[in-house]
């Protein structure tokens, strides 16, 4: 109990410049969402080749608008937490299937339709700049489920009116 105390404390007296960093973390999301909605079909095709076939273009749809609404509560600082928390298993997919050198195979001889954990080939010496963008997000978001929405953020705000 008296851990959680500290990290409550502490997370409500982060320095505001962190704030920064939410937003533009959020602001990030919701661009990567849009994105994902225009090219919807090769959020899919990545989807197939990591052997996830079950309803790929629902879930490729589910993606999307997670990270919109989430990257939009991030933003402006309301539920950072929640929102955090549902972006966290998309980024480690992202970290784990967009590895540098990566290949998979699209069969999975164990379970079909089911995911492929056994990479064909990776090959550590190509670092791509998406799987950098990735863990820089990821770590990002593990940050904030820590500490929180900030003094710049609407949970500030609410909680100060009502204090009032």
């Amino acid at each position: 109990m008296e851990l959680s105390q500290r990290i409550g404390n502490w997370s409500e007296s982060h320095p505001a410049w962190m704030d920064v960093f939410r937003m533009a973390l959020g602001i990030f999301l919701v661009g990567k969402g849009i994105t994902f909605i225009n090219d919807i079909w090769a959020l899919q095709r990545l989807l197939q080749n990591v052997n996830i076939d079950w309803n790929s273009l629902q879930l490729a749809y589910i993606i999307a608008f997670i990270h919109i609404i989430g990257g939009l509560l991030i933003a402006i600082g309301f539920q950072t937490r929640m929102a955090a928390l549902f972006q966290i298993p998309i980024l480690i997919g992202a970290v784990f299937f967009i590895w540098p050198g990566f290949t998979s195979d699209n069969i999975n001889q164990m379970v079909p339709g089911g995911v492929l954990f056994v990479w064909s080939a990776v090959d550590t010496s190509v670092v791509t700049v998406e799987w950098w963008i990735s863990v820089a997000t990821l770590v990002l978001l593990v940050i904030f489920l820590i500490i929180g929405s900030g003094p710049w953020s609407v949970d500030h705000y609410i909680k100060s009116y009502e204090e009032e």
